[in-house]
């Protein structure tokens, strides 16, 4: 049986192009908070995913409630794409990665080429689009920052809910965490937790 011949620029770039997915799909098996015992393991997909619908009703928020004009659905999409390097890079654990100017400036360079080398995965005409998701950019700044709020919300709820499976193993990250969010001075994120925080600490039933 034949293969389908690629629709892209160039046979050499229409067979890289194919790799692009099938390399975000092992964000799957990247686990996230390697230094600590997890009560259940959560990858950078999961996170990912969640942290993409927490950025989505932070946007909702500044054009509702703070008078903002900004778009939620790129929101969430900045927010799906905004940890794929670390399929080239893994998941440096965050004391290590803010352990010194030094080494965040030099972490942040191998992003961007890690970010460009995945983007080299496809066709020509698709990586305009796709090289800004890899990247904090100044014309977005406003929709990362929020997107920043958002991965940090994303890792208060893991704290929360190892916890509540009672392990103390994060109660630390717990505190920082939730100090971090606190110190971005954001009124979304704020919002987010007076509104919808107190649910995590609930159970199943009592959520239903």
């Amino acid at each position: 049986m034949s293969r389908p011949s690629g629709t892209g620029t160039g046979t050499d770039t229409d067979t890289e192009g194919r790799k692009f997915f099938a390399l975000i799909s092992r964000l799957k098996y990247i686990n996230r908070w390697g230094l600590m015992r997890n009560a259940v393991p959560e990858n950078v997909s999961e996170h990912s995913l969640e942290t993409a619908f927490i950025a989505h009703v932070l946007a909702l928020y500044r054009n509702v409630r703070f008078g903002g004009n900004v778009n939620p659905e790129r929101a969430a999409l900045l927010a799906m794409y905004h940890d794929v390097t670390e399929i080239i890079t893994g998941d440096l654990p965050t004391p290590v990665k803010y352990y010194s100017k030094e080494i965040k400036r030099q972490y942040g360079m191998v992003e961007e080429i890690a970010g460009e080398k995945i983007v080299s995965y496809l066709p020509d005409d698709l990586r305009e689009y796709y090289r800004p998701l890899m990247g904090k950019t100044e014309e977005e700044k406003e929709l990362w920052l929020l997107v920043k709020a958002a991965d940090k919300l994303s890792a208060l709820i893991k704290c929360i809910e190892e916890r509540n499976m009672g392990n103390l193993d994060f109660a630390n990250a717990e505190q920082s965490t939730l100090k971090a969010v606190h110190d971005m001075e954001l009124p979304e994120a704020e919002e987010f937790i007076k509104e919808f925080l107190p649910s995590y600490g609930l159970t199943l039933d009592a959520q239903i």
